[in-house]
This record gives structure tokens, sequence and C-alpha cells, in this order.
């Protein structure tokens, strides 16, 4: 939910946390998604308060590629991944990455697997270990 938003943000230059209160009111009727939705909403704003943060880190580690080359999907499941490095201490980072990178694999391009792991890897590698 949060990835949608996220994505459907960036191709639309429109606010994603308004992208997900439309989304959300869709899901009313599903089970639990005060949790889901609450969720979401926790990766949509820590997504939108450290933007920059998060795309100067993607940057820094793309070797080759602009932020503005990269196929939309991957940058969306990459800023999401990057925030749950950065900021939440609850996900695992080997976690963040394997959702990012079956994520990537799935929806996004022949590489794109490869280049998501191997970017969130030197991401994670520059922290703490937690």
């Amino acid at each position: 939910m949060a990835l949608d938003a996220i994505f459907a943000a960036d191709m639309r230059k429109q606010n994603p946390s308004d992208l997900l209160d439309t989304t959300a009111l869709t899901q009313t009727d599903r089970q639990n998604q005060d949790e889901i939705v609450g969720y979401a909403r926790q990766i949509v704003a820590g997504v939108i308060d450290s933007h920059a943060e998060i795309d100067d880190r993607i940057a820094s580690f793309s070797h080759k590629w602009s932020i503005d080359r990269m196929p939309a999907v991957d940058r969306a499941i990459l800023r999401v991944a990057v925030w749950e490095i950065l900021s939440n201490d609850e996900v695992p980072d080997g976690v963040a990455i394997s959702e990012a990178v079956a994520l990537a694999s799935e929806y996004s391009t022949e590489e794109s697997g490869v280049f998501v792991n191997g970017l969130l890897s030197a991401i994670s590698n520059t922290r703490t270990a937690r």
C-alpha cells in the first residue's frame, strides 16, 4: 500500500499521503486494515520527511545511474527500503533488503533485483549492525 502510493505519487507528481488516503478508503472492509494502513502511513511519512537524505544515499551508491534514469518502480522500492534501513529499527536490514529484491525481481526489469540488492547492501553496510 505504501509502495503503491510512493510509486503513483512519483509518476503523477502528487502527494503520496493523499494517494494513500484515497487507497485506504477503499480498503476499510478488509481484515487488519488499521494495522496495515497505519504502517503504510508511517512509511509514507518517513519517506516524505527523509526524502532528501534517502535520495542522497541512493545517488551515492548507485554508480553510473542517476535516480531519474532508474525505473520508477525501482525508485519507489529503494525509497521504502532505504527508509526502513535508516529509520525503522523494527525491520532488520536483511528483511528490508530481501523484500525489496523480491519486489524488484517481480515487478521491474530483469536486472533490477541484482541492482537493488547491491545498492541496499552497500547502504546497510555503512551502518552499525543491528
